[in-house]
Formats: C-alpha cells, structure tokens, sequence
C-alpha cells in the first residue's frame, strides 16, 4: 500500500521545509509547521529572516475561517529625526550593480516576530511551543552546512553582518565570511529559543531581554521600553478578491503588495490569456502594462493613504478600474523569505517573513541581528524619518492563498521586495490561467516592470526586445539567467487529481519536503 502524504512544506532551504514537516509528523497541522519552519530559518536563512524583524501569516483553517495576523514592526512612539540617531548609508554589490541602504541603531523598528508567532499558535497552534523550537535548536547547536544562497547572502550582507563582534562571531569565525560547504552555529540563539518556550513573549519584549535590547542601544536609536511593551499583534480578515470564478485572499493594508496584486488580477481578468501565448512578446507586453498601470496607480492613491479607512474599495472601485484600463492598456500589446504549507486536514498557512538587510546591531549574546526598516527605502516612500509614530510600517510582503469552493488550491508568497507583487502575480496566472503544474508556473520565466524599466528573465523568444513596442520611454534589459531578483516563489499546492504538490523557486534555492504517512 502506498504512503499517503500528509502535508507538504515549501520554504526557501531544505532544513526550513524538514523542520515543517517534522511537526505534521509528530501531529501538528500547517500552523505548527509554518512556526518550526520560520524559527528554523532564522538560523539557516538567518541572512534573511530574524526574531528581530517581522512578517505575515495567512490562515485558511480546515473550518473554512481565513485570518491575516500581522506581526511586522512598528515605528517608535517618538520620531526624533534621523540626524538625532546612528543612522547611515551603506553600499552592497549584487554582482555588477550596487544598491546603497540604510542601517544602525536608527534604522530599527520594533520588531513583532515573536508576538506574531505566540500569537498564531495560541489561535491555532496544536503542539506545545517547546516542540516547535526544537528543529531550530539542533541546526543552532550542531551547525548546518551553508548552501549556495547561504554563500550569496552571506557574501552579499557581508559589510551589514561583520559591522559589530557579535555579528563576526557568528558569520566570519576566522576573519573570514563563511562560504558554500562551510558549518555555521548559533549556540547563543538556541539558548533564546529555550528561554522564550520557558517564559513565552513578555521575556522579549518585557523582560530580561528588553534590558539588553535598550542597554545596548543607548540614544543612538529611537526605541524605548514602551515602544517594546506596547508592540500588538493584529488580526486582520484579509483582503479578498475573485479572480476567474476562484477566490483570492492575500494581505490587507495597510501593506500595499496584496491590494495591488488584487488590482492587477482584476485588469487582467478584463482579457482571455488564450490569445496571449505564454512568453510571447503580446504576453509580456500586456503583463509589463499591467504591472506600469499598478506602479502608476499606487504613486497617485495609495502612497501615504494606506492607514486610510476604506482604502481597499476605494482603490479597487470597479468603475475607476474600468475608466483607468483602456487608456493605459489599448496599445498591441530583498531580502525576505517564505513558507507555505498544506496539511491533509485543509489547513493552510502562508507565512512571509523578513529582516530588510539587518541593522548591523545585534542583540547581546543572542545572535539576533536587528531589522532596518526605517532605512528601508520601499517602505519609506516619503523619504526617511518622515513615518508617523507609533505605526504599523506598510510592506510589499502578501502572502496568499487562492481557494476553489473555500478550499485551498493554491498557497504561496515570495520574497523580493518591489518584485514581490510581479512575482506573485505571474505565478498565479501561470498555473490557473496557462495551467501549468506547480513546478512549472514558478520556473517560468518572469518579467518586472518599475520606474519606466523592464526587466525580463531569458527566453525562448528570438529578438523578444526588438518586438516590444511602449508608448513612454521605457527601457527593456533581457537577463542571461534566471535571477533571485526575480523573487523566490514557495508555493504548495492541490493537484486536478486531489494530491499535494510543492516547490521551492530555484531562484533562491527553496525546497520541499513532503510528510507521509
């Protein structure tokens, strides 16, 4: 008799997904997995995800009840500006191109990492939190071998993460940054992870912890004690829209990434992609005028109106849709990390995750690295410093389920800052309109348009460039390789013969594992 599966986890490193999977096979379901699989990954992906940051989860739970808990930071109660702060620019060469960010004491919001996750699992959760950890405790305590995007990473942070002793410890034991096939330990985290199953939350954001956060940060940062004690979770319905007789539930704002994939799907949805052949020059022309039409859309009614009330029926009002798509559309046409995960009760859980680029400052003998979303210029649209108080930072991150009937089909999410949404977006039409298995929609080459600059991945099309035509002055670039920045689509899904299917984007080197019984 065969196995039966039980679940499949989709993450971005083969040890995230075994840790997801360990927990379905001791009994828990998709939300146990979905925390084991994150704290995991702050150690294997600790490059990109951290307690020290923030994320998302979307639940659809087996009672047919959908939940988006929102656990990313916070701004402080008392914005003193930047020159008040340690605050400062650095440089990181992704390979031909440098891009500068902004990191220090300043650049780090409140992180609600670790309230998200007490939180989804006292809602949902089956196993005890001490189990939980426990996959992330061994690969801290006996190391893991890096992979190939453990060494990108590495190499890529390399300036953020040797800033301070605490962070060379950890990264460049031996004065060197740690590459491919080398071990890696965080033996001061695995004792955090055990503290905070022992005492839960209030240890991290009340107690002994909170100390050491505020010793250590001294002036140079704008956090207090309050801005820790007061930091809450919030549960949110999540945005829900309908896309070819399925329904789509993805994140609310007030983060941007889900309510614009919803505004792209409902132009799209206006067009039979039959007569578009998936990669051809009228398929991704339509595509990059959707994606233009949605950057456009966002810079005139949703930056600086996310926190609005309504914003969500305002932007994604049917009859401005309709005035907006035949004047933009007549012509012929990182770093985060994500987990999705199904288990064989239709539990689902979406979970994204992320530390911007790390502050540089770690948390004293703990190996956790801060977050730098204050200096994270996608979420600082107005220039930085200039965020309210005491406020929930925006975010492109838009974990997702699509559901047939209330019953997941489709569960994914991706990391990739700006690309998050294209990516998203791509892969969802890739397998429901162009009927691509799993696989395939997230290998499927994909395009990324912003800022009047067209990015695609190789194709098969001969002199694709030549036969895009744009009104504007839009420049193209044809890339030699599938690339990370891309995005890094993990998606599970239900097949048309009702059996589970995942994968892990090889942009970013993901995985799956499969739990059977």
């Amino acid at each position: 008799m065969a196995d039966k599966t039980i679940g499949v986890v989709a993450a971005g490193h083969a040890q995230t997904a075994e840790a997801g999977k360990r927990m379905l096979e001791e009994g828990g379901n998709a939300f146990d997995a979905a925390i084991a699989s994150v704290l995991a990954a702050c150690v294997v992906e600790s490059g990109l995800t951290s307690l020290g940051g923030g994320g998302f989860l979307l639940a659809q739970t087996a009672a047919k009840k959908s939940y988006l808990f929102d656990f990313f930071c916070q701004t402080p109660l008392v914005n003193p500006g930047e020159k008040a702060v340690d605050f400062y620019p650095v440089a990181l060469n992704f390979g031909g191109a440098w891009q500068t960010f902004h990191i220090g004491k300043g650049a780090i919001a409140v992180p609600g990492m670790v309230a998200g996750l007490f939180t989804v699992h006292r809602k949902l959760g089956r196993l005890p939190f001490k189990a939980l950890i426990e996959p992330a405790v061994q690969y801290a305590r006996q190391g893991f071998t890096l992979n190939r995007f453990n060494d990108f990473t590495n190499r890529l942070l390399e300036p953020i993460l040797t800033q301070q002793e605490e962070g060379r410890q950890f990264y460049a034991p031996q004065g060197k940054i740690l590459r491919q096939g080398e071990k890696a330990y965080l033996p001061q985290f695995a004792d955090v992870l055990e503290q905070l199953a022992r005492y839960g939350p209030d240890w991290f954001y009340r107690g002994e912890l909170t100390e050491w956060v505020l010793a250590s940060l001294g002036k140079a940062s704008a956090l207090t004690a309050k801005d820790w004690a007061d930091y809450q979770v919030t549960i949110r319905p999540p945005l829900r829209t309908q896309y070819r007789q399925r329904q789509l539930l993805t994140n609310p704002p007030p983060s941007a990434g889900g309510i614009l994939i919803a505004f792209a799907l409902q132009l799209l949805e206006k067009y039979d992609l039959s007569q578009y052949p998936l990669g051809s020059a009228a398929q991704i022309q339509l595509f990059s005028q959707v994606m233009a039409l949605s950057n456009r859309a966002r810079r005139q009614y949703l930056d600086g109106n996310l926190h609005c009330q309504d914003i969500e029926a305002k932007f994604l009002d049917g009859d401005r849709l309709s005035k907006l798509q035949p004047s933009y559309l007549a012509n012929k046409l990182g770093s985060t990390t994500h987990i999705s995960v199904l288990d064989g009760e239709g539990n689902a859980a979406s979970l994204t995750s992320s530390n911007g680029e790390g502050s540089g400052h770690f948390i004293p003998g703990t190996g956790i690295m801060l977050n730098n979303m204050l200096g994270e210029e996608d979420l600082n649209p107005q220039g930085f410093y200039q965020w309210q108080p005491g406020q929930r930072l925006s975010s492109m991150m838009a974990p997702t389920i699509l559901l047939d009937q209330e019953q997941p089909q489709l569960v994914l999410g991706s990391g990739g800052s700006n690309r998050i949404r294209s990516a998203i977006l791509q892969v969802v039409c890739h397998h429901l309109d162009y009927q691509l298995p799993l696989t395939k929609a997230v290998g499927q080459g994909r395009i990324h348009w912003e800022a009047h600059k067209l990015d695609l991945e190789p194709t098969p099309v001969a002199d694709i460039l030549a036969q895009l035509q744009f009104d504007d002055d839009t420049e193209s670039t044809l890339w030699t390789e599938q690339n990370m920045f891309f995005g890094g689509v993990h998606g599970v899904a239900i097949t048309s013969a009702g059996t589970l299917e995942g994968v892990g984007d090889p942009r970013r080197s993901g995985a799956v594992a499969y739990s059977v019984e």
